[in-house]
């Protein structure tokens, strides 16, 4: 990725007060301030954001949190106390956006609702992060991406038929919030453009992933079809599943495309398949997944995995090596993308994470760096805001810092 000019960022005259935790909310503001949104991360003086304390830490620094909380600074301040809401409104009175995951009515109970913040800024966009959305018979659960990927069918398709749903081993509904309340909070920022005004954004969790789903509640409406559970395979499409090689690796293949499937079945020495009448069509052929898959996995059981994927490359044909992040650090194409690029760190000098989530030509977006420490640019901002040593203070003993 070239040099970036941090002026030059397309969002540097932008201001976001991230008050979320644990996770959509903060990668929102993460994606945000990668492309050069000066982002403030706010947190309770005693309770800081959990993912600070999530997963692997080294030396005692959490490692997640130096990706979350990267392009952000940090500031401690306690909401329900009479002066953090009073330095929350003055800060709001200086941004243009606002992320939060509390549950609703938090913010009122504060005498902080979208009432008293637009009157202090008028612009400002308020996006409210929750596991259920702002209303219905669910608002006031608490929620988390794991009950979203329960509730919205991702659970319900995935695994192998006969074995129970399985949830993913990472955050997934959360990621795909975090990503979707970024474009909301775009939106939204484009909207005020043209009319001055801000807005809230409301952003439950269980929706985003639905869409990720594809079409399955048009399916339902239509034909009441449910997809089932197919493991690896698709209803769409054969062959599609994983291949273990004889070097004992494993490699993906997709034929989603009909000329890609005639191509895999050239190349595994199986070209009249091609002829059955059933092969002509995506679905035909999922249905006869059996006989495909045999004949892709023998001839990809004979070969290397580094065979396998030459041979498919030479053919056209679509293949991938199943990788864990030992393969992804070390794979040509993203060490080519700088997909995971090296920053130096105060804490823990070289660290090597995911590069900011795409290349812009003109305008590119930067980790300028990593999560900081709990509070430490607290006495810094609030002095920017023109409060006084003695304001400071004042804040402190009260418990609002």
């Amino acid at each position: 990725m070239p040099a970036v000019n941090e002026t030059s960022a397309p969002l540097t005259h932008l201001r976001v007060l991230d008050l979320a935790t644990l996770f959509a909310g903060p990668l929102a503001a993460t994606m945000l301030g990668d492309f050069g949104a000066e982002v403030i991360k706010i947190e309770h003086p005693t309770k800081p954001d959990p993912s600070r304390g999530h997963g692997p830490s080294k030396d005692g620094v959490g490692l997640w949190w130096k990706l979350l909380g990267r392009n952000k600074r940090t500031l401690t301040l306690n909401l329900s106390k009479p002066g953090g809401r009073d330095t929350l409104l003055r800060l709001a009175a200086t941004s243009d956006v606002i992320i939060e995951n509390f549950r609703p009515g938090t913010l009122e109970k504060w005498g902080l609702g979208w009432k008293e913040l637009s009157a202090a800024n008028p612009r400002l966009v308020l996006a409210r992060v929750t596991g259920f959305g702002q209303f219905g018979p669910y608002a006031h659960r608490p929620g988390f991406g794991t009950l979203a990927e329960a509730m919205s069918g991702f659970a319900a398709i995935t695994g192998e038929p006969d074995a129970p749903p399985v949830l993913p081993p990472f955050g997934l509904a959360d990621s795909i919030a975090g990503l979707a309340t970024a474009y909301a909070v775009m939106t939204a920022l484009a909207a005020c453009d043209r009319t001055g005004e801000g807005q809230v954004v409301d952003m439950a969790i269980i929706e985003p992933i639905l869409t990720v789903l594809g079409p399955q509640p048009l399916w339902y409406d239509q034909l009441g079809h449910v997809q089932p559970r197919t493991g690896n395979r698709s209803a769409n499409n054969a062959p599609r599943n994983t291949y273990r090689t004889a070097d004992g690796s494993w490699v993906a293949v997709s034929t989603s495309a009909q000329s890609v499937a005639e191509r895999v079945m050239r190349l595994v020495g199986r070209p009249e398949l091609i002829d059955e009448p059933w092969f002509g069509s995506g679905a035909d052929r999922a249905r006869h997944a059996d006989v495909l898959d045999d004949a892709v996995g023998v001839w990809i059981a004979r070969h290397t995995r580094e065979k396998v994927i030459d041979a498919f490359e030479k053919a056209e044909a679509a293949v991938a090596p199943i990788q864990d992040v030992r393969d992804v650090m070390a794979d040509r194409q993203y060490r080519a993308l700088d997909t995971i690029t090296t920053i130096d760190d105060p804490d823990l000098g070289p660290l090597r994470m995911q590069n900011v989530l795409f290349r812009l030509s003109a305008t590119p977006g930067a980790i300028r760096w990593a999560g900081r420490p709990h509070g430490a640019d607290t006495k810094a901002i609030l002095t920017e805001l023109g409060l006084t040593e003695t304001d400071i203070a004042t804040l402190r003993e009260e418990g609002a810092l």
